[in-house]
């Protein structure tokens, strides 16, 4: 039997790590969970007004999303609750290194090993947050976490944001191919008509 609730939530939810460069050319980084892809190529990232991120992205219009991993949990958590408008340098006390994408101008962390590139589509004002959307012109992956060439995120050791409990949890294994596994029951169900014929 289901139970009513008062409040609903949208779970699970990426925990996504958006870098940025401000106006002096100093990275930045904030671990987000409000994001999600919104078409074949675009993303829609929804941040507080008051982020340095959020100043970096209006900018430059250009920044990258990196994902997560349980490796790294400790640093990317510390990016998400320590602020670049008071500390400076919060990519380097929490042990993250940075190499400038080139495809846009916005750093990619050395130690996650995916990173979307993105360049602004647009930027709206809107239920009290910045909600950005941008286009995906590339990917960054290291060659540990690839499997024939595509990136094999069982291998990435990427984590989710679970709003229920508040807690980061493990991606876990394939369960079966989309688009795929639900076709035996359409063949069922077309045995089943034939039979009926």
């Amino acid at each position: 039997m289901k139970l009513s609730f008062e409040k609903g939530f949208f779970a699970p939810l990426p925990v996504l790590i958006i870098g940025t460069y401000d106006a002096n050319g100093t990275p930045n980084a904030m671990n987000a969970a409000w994001g999600g892809q919104i078409g074949m190529t675009q993303i829609s990232v929804s941040l507080s007004s008051s982020h340095k991120t959020t100043e970096n992205i209006r900018l430059n219009k250009e920044f990258t999303v990196a994902y997560a991993t349980a490796r790294q949990i400790a640093a990317c958590d510390y990016v998400g609750i320590t602020s670049g408008n008071k500390v400076e340098n919060k990519l380097e006390k929490c042990g993250f290194t940075v190499t400038k994408s080139d495809k846009v101008n916005a750093p990619v962390i050395d130690q996650l090993p995916v990173t979307v590139e993105c360049k602004v589509i647009d930027i709206q004002e809107e239920f009290g947050e910045t909600r950005v959307v941008a286009e995906v012109v590339g990917l960054k992956a290291d060659e540990s976490v690839l499997t024939d060439g595509k990136v094999d995120y069982s291998k990435a050791g990427l984590v989710i944001y679970d709003t229920v409990s508040k807690t980061y949890r493990a991606v876990g294994e394939s369960v079966a191919a989309a688009r795929s596994v639900g076709k035996s029951l359409n063949d069922s169900c077309q045995k089943m008509l034939s039979e009926l014929i």
